[in-house]
């Protein structure tokens, strides 16, 4: 599709080819991270991959990042969706994004609530594809005083 096309999202249009292909990359884990695909999202990292997350605190290496980040939590949440609008930035063969996202997940009481975070990620482009080798999840923060203490 070439990039003035009328349908093709208004922010897909104004990027570079190497942010458009990192766009991809983020839309491809997202849909992957929503169908619990462990396989796919393995393609989309590196071995080597450091991962800051909401589960486990860091974990290195690309499997130890699944079974103790991925299989915590992508079963525990529905709906995992980032913004529409992520900020994006690629030059030569390294790339980062940054983006809000959000879920919805069943708490003790059986109720769903929202779950909002916001996530970074570092991509390398290896053999023509881009990979990532560290990605940070968290929790958007707390403004209560029982996160933060008081004043």
């Amino acid at each position: 599709m070439p990039i003035d096309n009328p349908a093709k999202p208004a922010i897909m249009r104004h990027m570079n080819a190497d942010d458009r292909d990192v766009m991809t990359w983020l839309r491809e884990f997202e849909a992957a991270c929503r169908a619990r695909d462990f396989d796919t999202a393995r393609r989309m990292f590196a071995d080597e991959a450091l991962a800051f997350g909401t589960w486990a605190r860091a974990v290195k290496g690309l499997d130890n990042v699944e079974r103790e980040q991925w299989r915590n939590v992508w079963p525990r949440i529905r709906e995992f969706r980032f913004e529409d609008q992520p900020t994006i930035r690629a030059a030569a063969d390294l790339a980062w994004i940054a983006a809000e996202w959000s879920t919805e997940a069943t708490g003790a009481e059986g109720l769903t609530f929202k779950r909002p975070g916001r996530g970074t990620f570092v991509l390398a482009r290896r053999d023509g594809r881009w990979r990532c080798v560290h990605s940070h999840f968290s929790l958007l923060p707390s403004q209560s005083e029982a996160a933060h203490g008081r004043l």
